[in-house]
């Protein structure tokens, strides 16, 4: 199972490497313009009025743009972050999937190695990927807030890194299951993907349209507010442990099914 968890990470190393200079760069570069953006808050917020509160809101720009919580929220977490991890996520997951496709799969499992053994190892492949990714984002932006002036909360930031790696996860357990049952990346990825998206636009018209905000609580994107933590500490519990349930749902299934599957098929 070791074997199989060390190859897993070798096969995801250049994507998480790549992925990780990518949050690296956007997101310390971001912060280093932080002290520019609080100083001339007052300028940025004027030229932002024109457009509609709940626009910025869905954006995660609620709040003075000069609060380190609106400031890395909308630019960093709201912005950054659910690109980085679907992208990342769904590559990693369904990549069981492509491997039924080319025959690959039939190399490990034609050992002594459980099946069950195999993907648990593939999922825990998923999760220290996903951490790589969110320490990196999270180290870049303490790293480059050691050279600037105010500094950030660094234990919120961490727990903001935890938010966002549980986000992170959710995709990955839904994913599995969508390439166990499948065995098609086109397919599990595609709707992956669509998922994600339809989630993100559902969030933006329930926030905009009064009418339909309820909806809105259907949406992943919803449970993804990290204003408030990093500005106040206060950490939303309710929504990792949301977001570690979908991600462990995902994952119990996909080896339910995976166990069962004709891979054959």
């Amino acid at each position: 199972m070791i074997s199989a968890f060390l190859l897993d990470l070798r096969r995801g190393r250049m994507l998480v490497l790549w992925s990780g200079v990518v949050a690296v760069l956007y997101a310390g570069g971001i912060t280093l313009f932080y002290p520019s953006i609080l100083e001339n808050a007052a300028a940025y917020e004027k030229l932002l009025e024109v457009y509609p509160k709940e626009l910025m809101a869905a954006f995660g720009m609620s709040g003075s743009i000069g609060d380190p919580g609106t400031f890395l929220n909308g630019y960093v977490f709201q912005f950054l972050w659910p690109l980085l991890a679907a992208i990342v996520a769904i590559l990693l997951a369904t990549r069981i999937a492509a491997d039924a496709e080319t025959g690959f799969l039939d190399l490990p499992l034609s050992t002594r190695l459980p099946r069950l053994r195999y993907l648990t190892a593939v999922i825990g492949g998923q999760v220290m990927a996903m951490a790589t990714l969110a320490a990196m984002m999270i180290g870049a932006i303490v790293a480059v807030d050691l050279f600037i002036e105010p500094d950030f909360p660094i234990d919120r930031l961490v727990l903001a890194g935890v938010h966002a790696l549980l986000f992170g996860l959710a995709i990955a357990g839904v994913s599995t299951l969508l390439a166990v049952i499948f065995l098609d990346r086109g397919k599990a990825g595609g709707l992956a993907a669509g998922i994600i998206i339809a989630m993100y636009l559902l969030n933006i018209v329930s926030l905009l349209s009064p009418d339909i905000a309820e909806i809105g609580r259907l949406s992943a994107f919803r449970y993804f507010d990290l204003k408030a933590l990093i500005d106040t500490g206060a950490y939303p519990l309710g929504d990792s442990v949301l977001y570690l349930g979908v991600a462990l749902a995902g994952w119990l299934l996909a080896l339910w099914a995976f166990r069962r599957r004709d891979l054959a098929a």
